[in-house]
């Protein structure tokens, strides 16, 4: 009895421990795959680890090898154009110019060689082909190096510049306003005496140049906006005439906003606004150029000069009004940029108080031109009033018809004429 209970307890008990063995040893196997794994993965980032040391050794040494021939071709070169022929020191200066694009450290060191009081001195040279071949050098140079821009100015490189613009062909004439535009960032430092040089003269040829591209302008007319940052430059500036030629290319919409810019910066110097004040251009192109829907920008910049005009001068306001400019700053006051609207504004209260100083008691901008406790007559006046809210009310309907036509947009249209009709000349938001 004892003998069969015992069989059979050990025979029931044998599966439970078969499938325990068969787990152990499932789960020493799974064990021992994850450890080689692991060690195989670690075996690996070590080679790959060592791999990329290899790897970052040899990209050094190509570094350095690169740098070694930099510097074997830069010494070469150097010597080619110290002492060479012209037929070397153009093939060196081509290497220069290859070597300082792609090289920051080499662009230094070729200062202390020697070699940009080299390369002025080419510009000089009457062949064509040499001198575009150092201005060119001369550009790399510069580009990023303020050391090397005032090595170039002390050197002469202005007084090298072409007398007769005509003589030079395109290319050559883009060179140089391409290097005059990278000097210009010199303008506010003692290193680039504006008006001891001939880089203005240059500077007007081109914009006067019938034959200079749109391009070559736009990098001469940057040069002059550098240096109308200086307030005292606008003397060298007015006195070769450029307020003039800038008046002319700001009604040209490819040179508008930079030639604006440029005589914003000039409108605040004395000089500067008595030129502008003088020229036959004031108004007119000003007004015109507000007019100007598609370019907000513009209208932003003449507004602003057209203020500083404005400001404390009824000779000039009266010269705005007779040209027409109250309808114009009216469309701009309602349908212009947040700040075309805002100096317009400014400009229509200044014309608002200027009818007032006509109709009665003194108030705006004083003139000094009208004298205090004059009589005026009580009759006249209300008639006065009468008539020109009459004719700010025609006005006002003719100009309302002009904008609704340029809105496109009859919902609006239909607002703003009824604001129109509703509204009387002292309800008007300026």
């Amino acid at each position: 009895m004892s003998s069969s209970s015992s069989s059979s307890s050990s025979t029931s008990s044998s599966p439970v421990w078969l499938l325990s063995y068969i787990k152990l040893h499932f789960f020493s196997r799974i064990r021992r795959f994850l450890k080689s794994k692991a060690a195989r993965k670690r075996c690996a980032e070590s080679k790959s680890g060592i791999n990329q040391l290899l790897e970052e050794q040899v990209m050094e040494k190509q570094t350095e090898t690169a740098e070694d021939d930099s510097v074997v071709v830069l010494q070469k070169s150097v010597k080619r154009l110290h002492f060479g022929s012209w037929e070397e020191k153009e093939m060196a200066t081509m290497e220069i110019q290859r070597l300082a694009k792609e090289d920051v450290k080499i662009k230094k060191l070729m200062a202390e060689l020697g070699v940009i009081q080299m390369l002025v001195s080419m510009v000089a040279t009457e062949v064509v082909g040499r001198r575009r071949t150092a201005v060119k050098a001369l550009i790399e140079l510069a580009n990023g190096t303020y050391t090397n821009k005032a090595l170039m100015v002390e050197a002469g490189i202005l007084s090298k510049l072409p007398k007769n613009v005509e003589t030079v062909d395109e290319s050559t004439r883009h060179e140089f306003a391409e290097l005059l535009l990278s000097l210009s960032l010199l303008a506010n430092t003692v290193q680039f005496p504006v008006s001891s040089s001939e880089i203005l003269p240059f500077l007007v040829g081109i914009l006067e140049s019938g034959s200079s591209t749109v391009e070559t302008k736009e990098l001469c007319i940057g040069t002059l906006y550098s240096l109308s940052a200086v307030l005292d430059n606008a003397g060298p500036l007015v006195s070769n005439g450029l307020v003039q030629t800038l008046l002319k290319l700001s009604s040209m919409k490819e040179h508008s906003e930079k030639s604006l810019a440029t005589l914003g910066n000039l409108v605040v110097t004395l000089m500067g606004k008595k030129a502008m004040e003088d020229s036959p251009l004031v108004p007119g192109s000003l007004i015109e150029i507000l007019t100007w829907e598609d370019n907000p920008k513009c209208q932003e910049l003449s507004a602003y000069i057209l203020m500083i005009l404005a400001h404390q001068s009824s000779a000039q306001r009266e010269k705005m009004a007779k040209s027409g400019i109250v309808h114009v700053i009216l469309e701009v006051a309602l349908l212009g940029s947040p700040l075309a609207q805002k100096r317009a504004l400014k400009l229509l209260q200044w014309f608002k108080d200027e009818r007032q100083v006509r109709m009665g008691p003194h108030s705006g901008p004083q003139t000094g031109r009208i004298a205090m406790g004059s009589p005026v007559n009580p009759r006249e006046a209300q008639e006065g009033k009468k008539m020109m809210k009459s004719l700010v009310k025609q006005s006002l309907h003719k100009n309302m018809e002009m904008i609704t036509r340029r809105a496109n947009a009859s919902d609006d249209s239909s607002k703003l004429k009824a604001f129109v009709i509703s509204t009387s000349s002292k309800s008007l938001p300026y």
